[in-house]
This record gives C-alpha cells, sequence and structure tokens, in this order.
C-alpha cells in the first residue's frame, strides 16, 4: 500500500520508486517524478515538448521509463 504524502514532503518520487517503474508508465506518474503539475505535463505532452520520450496510445500517453531515468540522470 502507498504512503499517503506527509504535510511538507515533497510529492515528487524516491530513487527506490522511480528504479522500480516498469518499461512504461502513465503521464500522471511521469509529472509525479518530473516535479509538474498534471496540467502543465499534459499541456507538454500535446505539444509534443515533454522533457523525455511520450508515446500516444490511443487517448493514453505513455512515458518511456529509460528516456525518463536518463533525464534524472539515474539509468544504469
Amino acid at each position: 500500500m502507498r504512503e499517503e504524502a506527509k504535510p511538507g514532503r515533497s510529492k515528487g518520487m524516491s530513487r527506490e520508486e522511480l528504479l522500480a517503474l516498469p518499461v512504461s508508465v502513465d503521464l500522471d506518474t511521469g509529472n509525479r517524478a518530473l516535479g509538474l503539475g498534471r496540467s502543465k505535463g499534459y499541456e507538454l505532452a500535446k505539444r509534443g515538448a515533454y522533457p523525455c520520450k511520450v508515446l500516444r496510445l490511443g487517448n493514453a500517453y505513455r512515458v518511456v521509463t529509460s528516456d525518463l531515468l536518463e533525464l534524472l540522470g539515474l539509468a544504469a
């Protein structure tokens, strides 16, 4: 079960959480990892300006985890 955010604690993701991600994640998870708000993340994805590779699958956006980890300096 996921721990609820505590007052004063960042809503970002820990290194361990980032390294445990699957091959691709939904845009909300990518936004959380990058510290982006929901509206800004979707705006960037729609414009093709998201800071890492995003796939459009039907109505859904998927962030490629390897690109996300590389952007964050966590690539193996």
